[in-house]
């Protein structure tokens, strides 16, 4: 049965009494009466509490033991042009419930970036773990069709206000101390990729290992900060990662690459959207008496000084080649700093970060890297390019902001082989 939502949008259901996981407790009511949906649907989130239905305070409904909440209909393609179709992702949704795993469709996707806009996944399901990957990989390897994105700390992305009509693996810590424990051998420190980066800076050094200080003051976890190459303070990942440990979301398969194997080059990796990092291994040096922890109070206090608060994902756009400049001083130059464009800014401190201020949209922020772009090509015929991921847009306005000029070779070479390792080309 379908009925259409207040914008117009179909939505279907399912009786919990008769939904294929309706799980051994039966009665998805208890304890959630206070958020019912209209639709008579309610479900509980990670925490134990009930989420409101989009015309509460947030979209999304958990599929689970008690069934779930809300269906919508899902427009459009994925990237590859395979129609991404309701029954497919409640499929989807069903089978990674069937594992044990907490899912949610019509999740709520921008929400939970630092920039805090952008619209809905189709479905999101959470792991803590590589076992928990490879599963996902497993189901997905039925579905080719439906687009895959992992996700952590959404720090560095960008979702459009339409949202993301495909699977979204997010990737959350255990609650066992050992998932997120720093462990040090031969002069490397291997942790979770999950783990955010300022905490392994701290556990690092008080591990008696110094060699990652500057990513205290990265957000972001180790997943995401490998596959971007992060950096900051004259360091960045490639100086120091050994080896990582991926799972391919399109089939489950897995496979260690060494460093040298990724084709890391400046915020970028050979990574692609379906890789899930799971696990990542640095190498450190011994610790010199109290200038690792000094190094990192000197960070911390650096970026708080000189860098805004605030809902924002950091450095905008990535620095043009060597000998023309940052960024933020060519936007400065154009005399950039302070112009909005609906409820995005570019900050007064900072030219290269764009804030968001509480009603903002993707399409302001997208208007904004735009304007900016372009004034900055104007004036200095430079072209910055996008080093937040964007996900969920036109392939037109990705490709306006991608950084074509670091697909080389090499770089394609390495995807190539990365796929074949990892079952995802023969």
């Amino acid at each position: 049965m379908f009925r259409r939502g207040r914008r117009g949008v179909r939505h279907g259901h399912l009786r919990i009494g008769n939904h294929p996981h309706r799980g051994r407790h039966g009665n998805a009511r208890r304890g959630c009466r206070a958020h019912q949906s209209r639709s008579g649907h309610v479900g509980r989130d990670a925490s134990g509490t009930c989420r409101r239905s989009r015309q509460g305070t947030r979209p999304g409904r958990r599929v689970h033991q008690h069934g779930m909440r809300r269906h919508r209909r899902l427009p459009g393609s994925t990237a590859g042009g395979a129609r991404v179709t309701d029954s497919s992702m409640r499929t989807i949704a069903g089978e990674l419930a069937g594992l044990g795993l907490s899912v949610v469709v019509d999740a709520p996707f921008g929400a939970l970036t630092t920039y805090g806009v952008g619209g809905t996944a189709a479905v999101m399901v959470e792991i803590t773990g590589a076992a928990d990957a490879r599963a996902v990989g497993k189901v997905m390897a039925s579905h080719p069709g439906v687009d895959v994105c992992a996700f952590g700390n959404g720090s560095n992305t960008l979702v459009s206000d339409g949202g993301f009509d495909g699977l979204v693996v997010r990737t959350r810590p255990g609650t066992s101390p050992d998932e997120m424990a720093v462990v040090v051998s031969n002069a490397t420190v291997t942790v979770p990729a999950w783990m955010p980066l300022p905490v392994l800076a701290r556990r690092s050094v008080a591990a008696g290992a110094c060699g990652l200080e500057w990513a205290v003051g990265v957000p972001g976890t180790v997943g995401g900060a490998v596959r971007m190459n992060a950096g900051g303070h004259g360091a960045e990942i490639i100086d120091s990662l050994v080896s990582v440990d991926v799972v391919s979301l399109r089939t489950g398969q897995s496979a260690t690459f060494g460093a040298h194997e990724l084709a890391l080059h400046f915020r970028g990796s050979a990574l692609g959207q379906s890789h899930c990092v799971v696990s990542a291994t640095f190498g450190v040096n011994a610790p010199d008496g109290h200038r690792c922890e000094d190094a990192l109070a000197e960070i911390v206090s650096w970026r708080r000084q000189n860098q805004p608060g605030g809902r924002n994902a950091g450095s905008v756009f990535v620095n043009p080649a060597p000998g023309n400049g940052s960024s933020g001083a060519l936007i400065d130059r154009c005399g950039l700093r302070g112009r909005a464009v609906g409820g995005a800014a570019v900050s007064d401190k900072h030219a290269n970060f764009i804030q968001a201020s509480p009603g903002a949209t993707a399409s302001d922020i997208i208007g904004l890297m735009t304007l900016v772009q372009d004034q900055v090509r104007e004036s200095t015929g430079i072209t910055l390019l996008s080093e937040v991921r964007l996900v969920g847009f036109a392939d037109a306005v990705i490709a306006r902001f991608a950084d074509s000029s670091h697909e080389t070779v090499g770089i394609r070479a390495a995807r190539s082989a990365m796929a074949r390792r990892l079952g995802e080309q023969s």
